[in-house]
């Protein structure tokens, strides 16, 4: 535990460093590892996350929209090259559902959404375009990261953190469900990541790209419900446009 910042400014600052320094925390973790009251830190966090600086996800805290802003993720040729030739499959996904409809790709050990389709009622999600969010925890990430057994085995090196109560955080198990992905060439997201929102995702594979198992999946689309009841019809339109968006891909050089 560090001292306690004095300044308002200083504390608030010393919020933000350990918020960035894990992959969500929660307010105690937080007063704990600043040294505040909980009643200063939560007072604090509540004015980060009124200006984008902090979001919250569930109990747990991590880096907003305005710092992704400040640092974003960097412009790379062939996340541009992903997004040109996959949009038009999203856009075919979201008449096909009429769901909020995700395209992502890995960067690093998490995903960054490279598009995102809704109606004029979404379902709340922390999932924004160019920002990024847990891979292991999400349907598109769990879909990448069973077919690059590099980025699998890096996550898994880390501690997984309990998003919510449906959060896988054992390597075994994470891997156990990998494999199935790999079987179905689908995962599912049993609102892992956020309480009351489910999806159902599916990889996009380049033929030119070789990973675990042979194709590596180097993005991924998915489509989201607010009852798990609904991932049954919404998975073969998902599957169906990740396979014709994969074709497409292949072809796009």
């Amino acid at each position: 535990m560090t001292e306690p910042p004095t300044s308002p400014v200083d504390r608030a600052f010393e919020v933000l460093r350990v918020t960035a320094a894990g992959t969500g925390m929660t307010l105690s973790e937080i007063a704990r590892e600043t040294g505040l009251a909980k009643s200063t830190a939560l007072r604090l966090l509540t004015a980060l996350e009124r200006n984008d600086a902090v979001t919250r996800i569930g109990q747990r805290y991590r880096l907003g929209p305005l710092v992704q802003e400040l640092d974003p993720i960097p412009v790379s040729p062939e996340y541009e090259r992903i997004r040109r030739a996959l949009t038009p499959f999203l856009a075919h996904l979201f008449e096909a559902t009429r769901a909020t409809v995700h395209l992502a790709t890995l960067h690093g050990d998490e995903v960054v959404y490279l598009n995102k389709l809704h109606g004029p009622r979404p379902i709340p999600s922390p999932s924004r375009i160019g920002g990024g969010l847990p891979a292991y925890c999400t349907g598109v990430g769990k879909a990448m990261l069973a077919f690059d057994e590099d980025a699998a085995g890096r996550v898994a090196r880390w501690p997984m953190i309990a998003w919510t109560e449906t959060t896988l955080t054992s390597p075994d198990a994470l891997e156990v469900e990998l494999g199935e992905i790999r079987r179905k060439k689908r995962a599912v997201d049993r609102a892992e990541l956020t309480p009351g929102l489910y999806c159902v995702a599916a990889p996009v594979f380049d033929d030119d790209e070789e990973g675990a198992g042979g194709t590596r999946a180097v993005a991924a689309l998915s489509a989201s419900a607010a009852d798990e009841n609904a991932l049954a019809r919404l998975e073969p339109l998902v599957t169906r446009a990740a396979a014709a968006a994969g074709r497409a891909l292949s072809s796009d050089r």
